[in-house]
C-alpha cells in the first residue's frame, strides 16, 4: 500500500466534499441565467460563498476563482495602490504576477526582515505586499500582525497567500485580502477564493463575481469548497500523528548528519516538514522514496523536478549542497501515525545504507 505525504502540493478531496461537487453537478442550471433553474443555481452559489466566508472567519467580501494562482493574479495586477512588494519566498505564482515587484529579504530562521519591510516601504504611496502565511516549501510561517503594523502604517495593503494555512490555521484578520485555495485543505480543484475586506480596493474587470472575475461560475466546486472547510476539525490534524517526527526521526537525523529545516524556523508548523538527508540528492531520494511505496516531493509542485535551485531555500541562505539534499514532506487530513512512522523508518534506513556506501 502507498503511502500519500505530499499534501502541501494536493491533498486528497474530503468524502463531504465529494458528496458536495456530485450534489452541485445535478444542478446544471448556469447561476448567471434569469430562468428559475439558474436562480436556483445562483441561490446555491450565494449560501456556498456565505459557507466559504463563515467557515474562514471572514466578515468582508469573498470573491469565488479558479484557485489560488487567479486569486493571487487578481489581487496584485489589480490592486488599487501603488508599487508592489513581496517576500522573497513567495509562491512563484505570486511572483510571477508582476516582473517588477520587488522582493523582501527573509533571515536564515525563515521569517521576514521586519527592518527591511519598514524601509522598503516607507516613503512609499499606497504599497501592496505579498506575504504567505505559511510558507509552502519549508513551513515557516510569517508574522502577519507585525507586518500588517508595518504595511499599514504606510498606508499599504496587505496580500496574505493564506492557500496553505486556511482550514488549519485562521485567516488573519489583519489581511486586506487573503489568497484560498480549495485543493490544499480537501476541496476540489480548480476553485478557490479571494477574501477582500472591501471591494474598493481592486479595479474590477467586467464579468461575473459582481465584476472581479469574468467566466462561468464553478458552482459545484463552490460546494465542495465550502463542504470540506466546513469538515476541517480543530486542531486540523491529531498532534499524536505527527509525534514519530519528534520522537523517532529527530533524534536519528542528528545522529546521521541530518538536517531538520523545523529546527532552525522562527516558527514552523507541524504540517510541512522540509529533512535534508546526508551524501544523497533530493531527486535520488525522491526516487527511492517512490518505489519504496511513498509520495513525497522536493518543494512547490509547480517547480518540483525542475533544474533549478528553491528560490526559497536560496533566499533563507542555504548552501547549495544542503538545498540540494532537502525534501518536502507534508501531512494532510488523512494521515495516519503509522503513515508517518513508517517513512521516519525509511529515511533512517535510506540515510544509514547511504554512510555506508560512502564509507
Amino acid at each position: 500500500m502507498r503511502i500519500y505525504l505530499d499534501h502541501a502540493a494536493t491533498t486528497p478531496i474530503r468524502p463531504e466534499a465529494q458528496a458536495a461537487v456530485a450534489d452541485g453537478m445535478a444542478r446544471w442550471a448556469n447561476p448567471s441565467s434569469p430562468h428559475a433553474e439558474g436562480r436556483a443555481a445562483r441561490a446555491a452559489l450565494e449560501d456556498a460563498r456565505t459557507r466559504i466566508g463563515h467557515a474562514l472567519g471572514w466578515t468582508g467580501e469573498t470573491i469565488l476563482t479558479g484557485g489560488a494562482s487567479e486569486s493571487a493574479a487578481i489581487a496584485l495586477a489589480r490592486a488599487k495602490g501603488g508599487v508592489r512588494l513581496a517576500s522573497a519566498v513567495e509562491h512563484e505564482a505570486v511572483l510571477r504576477v508582476r516582473g517588477d515587484m520587488e522582493r523582501l529579504p527573509v533571515q536564515p530562521d525563515g521569517a521576514l526582515d521586519l527592518g527591511l519591510l519598514a524601509d522598503a516601504v516607507e516613503g512609499q504611496a499606497d504599497p501592496v505586499v505579498a506575504v504567505q502565511a505559511v510558507n509552502s516549501e519549508t513551513g515557516a510561517r510569517q508574522d502577519i500582525p507585525a507586518i500588517a503594523e508595518i504595511v499599514h502604517g504606510a498606508n499599504g495593503l496587505l496580500v496574505v497567500d493564506a492557500a496553505q494555512s486556511a482550514g488549519k490555521w485562521p485567516v488573519p484578520p489583519e489581511a486586506d485580502m487573503a489568497i484560498v485555495s480549495a485543493h490544499k485543505l480537501g476541496g476540489p480543484p480548480g476553485i478557490g477564493a479571494l477574501l477582500v475586506k472591501d471591494f474598493a480596493m481592486l479595479e474590477p474587470s467586467g464579468g461575473q463575481e459582481r465584476g472581479y472575475r469574468p467566466g462561468t461560475e464553478n458552482l459545484p466546486g463552490a460546494l465542495g469548497f465550502a463542504a470540506a472547510l466546513e469538515a476541517c476539525g480543530e486542531p486540523y490534524l491529531d498532534p499524536e500523528v505527527l509525534a514519530p517526527i519528534a520522537d523517532v526521526l529527530a533524534p536519528a537525523m542528528a545522529a546521521l548528519g541530518g538536517v531538520r529545516l523545523a529546527e532552525r524556523l522562527a516558527d514552523p508548523t507541524p504540517y510541512i516538514e522540509a529533512l535534508a538527508m546526508p551524501g544523497l540528492a533530493g531527486a535520488t531520494q525522491l526516487m527511492r522514496f517512490d518505489m519504496a511505496g511513498f509520495a513525497v516531493s522536493q518543494g512547490s509542485a509547480c517547480s518540483s523536478g525542475s533544474l533549478k535551485r528553491s528560490h526559497v531555500l536560496e533566499a533563507m541562505g542555504l548552501d547549495e549542497d544542503l538545498a540540494g539534499r532537502v525534501i518536502r514532506v507534508s501531512f494532510g487530513w488523512n494521515t495516519r501515525r503509522e503513515d508517518v512512522a513508517a517513512f521516519c523508518a525509511a529515511w533512517i534506513a535510506m540515510a544509514e545504507e547511504a554512510r555506508a556506501r560512502a564509507a
